[in-house]
């Protein structure tokens, strides 16, 4: 939507940039193009009165631009830590895929719990990005878990499962293939039956790990306009 754009005649500011009030936007001499511009005013720089600093300016210009800025490294809870088993590098390999949206990753772990169960999920990675703090896991604080609230869970020795949709996939339980994950965006289908094609856009990596029973990481690719 380019709701940034004035429209004929309404008297906006060349020289400026047009703001959506039509007021110059602010800052104007730092960017390169008025494409650029007319992006910042979408991500919320408006014609306000109020100059932002250089350094708050040219990290929306990154944003604006689709480029990777200090602010979004120091965003990422693997940047800087020493990863030493398999499955946490794997983790930070897909950390800014699945928080910026262009991967949506859904992570199979087995293991026992603190009684000692047997317990299995399949967890939702980029939802899990946004409840869990990912610093303690990266750090080797904390393990990364399943729970009865990822997308399926299992406890094998209380024979116990449950099913939960997240934003980002709906979840196919009752289905002569097995269990299979719908992403919400795309639409496409995620087959987790190891013998069976993984689906459209996706892919199905084991992971060698010295922290877990069993771990597999099925990958699905985002398109853009999808």
């Amino acid at each position: 939507r380019r709701g940034a754009a004035a429209a004929p005649g309404s008297g906006a500011s060349r020289a400026g940039g047009p703001g959506t009030d039509g007021a110059p936007l602010p800052g104007l001499s730092f960017p390169q193009s008025e494409a650029v511009a007319r992006q910042l005013v979408e991500l919320g720089f408006r014609g306000s009165g109020d100059v932002p600093r250089r350094e708050d300016f040219e990290a929306r210009a990154e944003e604006a631009a689709g480029l990777p800025g200090p602010a979004s490294q120091r965003s990422l809870a693997s940047a800087g830590k020493e990863l030493k088993d398999n499955f946490l590098r794997a983790l930070a390999e897909r950390e800014e895929a699945n928080r910026t949206g262009r991967m949506s990753s859904i992570i199979f772990i087995r293991d026992r719990n603190s009684h000692h169960q047997e317990v299995s999920a399949y967890i939702d990675y980029a939802h899990r990005l946004t409840t869990d703090d990912f610093e303690v896991y990266f750090s080797g604080k904390k393990r990364l878990l399943p729970r009865n609230t990822d997308l399926s869970f299992y406890n094998w020795d209380r024979n116990v499962s449950t099913s939960n949709s997240s934003p980002n996939y709906q979840v196919i339980a009752e289905n002569a293939c097995g269990l299979l994950f719908k992403n919400k965006s795309d639409r496409k289908i995620i087959n987790v039956d190891p013998k069976a094609y993984p689906g459209d856009n996706t892919t199905r990596t084991p992971i060698e790990t010295d922290l877990y029973l069993h771990v597999v990481i099925y990958d699905h690719i985002l398109r853009r306009g999808a």
